[in-house]
């Protein structure tokens, strides 16, 4: 066998069939570089389609109002250490909205929602509106650590003992309530929470 470069960028191949006779097999480098280029364009293309369409038919973040027989009443005390050192009493918030959130770092809705909560937090920090996380049924070391990995933008009161998840009657997380500025509870929503949702109800209670 024997190997023949050209200048159009052909290979010729040649060799010996087992009758004697010799055949000669031309490769276009050209060809075969542009049948390349096609491949991984089509399989970058699919790559694309496919994340388009889970985009697509990924479902939105949103909360779905639940009852309690809290709503219209006076929101229970709410009060204990933060875990970055703090200490937190929603009783010093009266004339502000506040936003309480039941989280833990096991749930994944939590995990869905922790962006939205962080961005709300921030977008409402001049606007007299307070978010604050309650850590549901999880331990402190694993509560911080999803803290800092999720940068949260607000503080989380640490409820070891789950007190206060039982006053509120939260028995999942994530579950969120709404205090007016008279403390009353107007909303309770069960799932994780967007910012656009939050937005929306803080903007009726305004």
């Amino acid at each position: 066998m024997r190997y023949k470069g050209s200048r159009d960028g052909e290979i010729s191949i040649r060799f010996k069939s087992r009758a004697g006779e010799q055949l000669a097999v031309y490769i276009c480098r050209g060809h075969l570089v542009r049948r390349s280029i096609r491949i991984v364009a089509l399989a970058a293309l699919a790559v694309v389609v496919a994340f388009s369409v889970m985009l697509l038919s990924r479902q939105p973040v949103s909360a779905s109002s639940t009852p309690s027989p809290l709503l219209g009443k006076i929101a229970p005390p709410l009060k204990g250490s933060e875990l970055r050192g703090g200490y937190f009493d929603l009783a010093h918030y009266r004339g502000s909205i506040v936003v309480v959130n039941f989280w833990s770092s096991w749930c994944v809705a939590c995990v869905r929602e922790a962006p939205d909560l962080s961005s709300f937090a921030w977008e409402q920090r001049h606007n007299g509106v307070i978010l604050v996380g309650v850590v549901f049924n999880d331990t402190l070391e694993s509560a911080t650590a999803f803290e800092h990995h999720y940068g949260s933008l607000y503080n989380s009161v640490i409820d070891t003992s789950g007190k206060i998840a039982n006053s509120y009657g939260v028995s999942a997380p994530p579950t969120t309530f709404i205090i007016d500025r008279k403390m009353q509870v107007v909303a309770s929503l069960l799932g994780p929470v967007s910012d656009r949702q939050l937005t929306r109800i803080v903007a009726l209670i305004h």
